[in-house]
């Protein structure tokens, strides 16, 4: 019985000393590693402290010495993105492809030959031009550039120049919300020698959301209801980078008279919010 309950201890002490070597394996948890893709930002800057300066017709505004560029370019789009959009209708060329050359072409309208001709495309003279000239440095030395009393003749320039010239005329095959389609197709043609060219204002339009201009002359910007007499009251529903001054300009109204047809008591508006356009009875 003695020797029985010995080798039954021994039997023990063996076990127990075997468990003690064997090592613990320990698993950590792994976190599950997340791919993030991030959206490219669009800069579509609100401008403040700006001033205006009226050239022919067209009333330009004109942001401080310390501006930064996106605010350089949001006047910019500010001052001329009405006439795009108009010779948009008549030309059936993009908006967002007039705005996005004009950005790169005159510098946000800080070129030298922008601010001493009003020429925001680089058109030349050419034979048989009898309107206003400067001359400037270019490809070659002192070229002949045209000159315009108003910058709306330099948007409706580069209409014409594109729209007379046979070489051009491919373009007018593509939709109109084909903008990267258009940005190489005006390489294609020949417009310019930058290979880089078309991925510049591809980069420009979709960085500053230009295709909203677009959208808004096609239709998809502005709807129309009818009111309880029946007749056409237009709206428009407010997107990113709007503001009241940008809308007035665009639609041709004052800044006090869309709050008014609102009902607005200060110049706050918010993404998604519909603005009439027109007086409504009752309201």
């Amino acid at each position: 019985m003695r020797y029985l309950i010995t080798l039954a201890l021994c039997s023990m002490l063996f076990i127990t000393g075997c468990k003690s070597k064997k090592k613990t394996t320990t698993y950590k948890k792994r976190t599950p590693t997340e791919r993030v893709i991030k959206e490219r930002k669009k800069e579509l800057v609100v401008i403040e402290n700006t001033t205006t300066e009226r050239e022919g017709s067209t009333v330009v505004i004109k942001p401080n010495a310390n501006a930064s560029y996106a605010e350089i370019v949001a006047a910019y789009i500010a001052s001329y993105s009405e006439i795009a959009q108009q010779e948009m209708l008549q030309y059936g060329i993009p908006a967002s492809i007039t705005l996005a050359q004009g950005i790169l072409e005159s510098g946000a309208g800080r070129g030298e030959l922008t601010g001493k001709a009003n020429n925001h495309f680089g058109i030349k003279c050419h034979r048989g031009w009898t309107g206003g000239r400067v001359y400037h440095d270019d490809d070659e030395k002192g070229e002949c550039f045209r000159k315009y009393k108003d910058p709306k003749y330099s948007f409706r320039d580069h209409s014409l120049f594109l729209t007379q010239r046979s070489r051009y005329q491919e373009l007018f095959t593509l939709k109109k919300t084909d903008y990267k389609g258009w940005a190489r197709g005006l390489k294609k043609a020949g417009y310019a020698t930058d290979p880089k060219y078309p991925n510049k204002l591809i980069s420009i339009i979709e960085r500053y959301d230009l295709t909203r201009f677009d959208d808004e002359v096609l239709g998809t910007s502005v709807a129309s209801k009818n009111n309880e007499e029946g007749a056409t009251i237009e709206t428009y529903t407010v997107i990113k980078g709007d503001t009241l001054y940008s809308i007035s300009r665009r639609f041709n109204v004052t800044v006090d008279t869309l709050k008014e047809y609102n009902g607005l008591t200060d110049n706050t508006i918010s993404v998604g919010q519909v603005l009439y356009l027109r007086p409504i009875k009752n309201q």
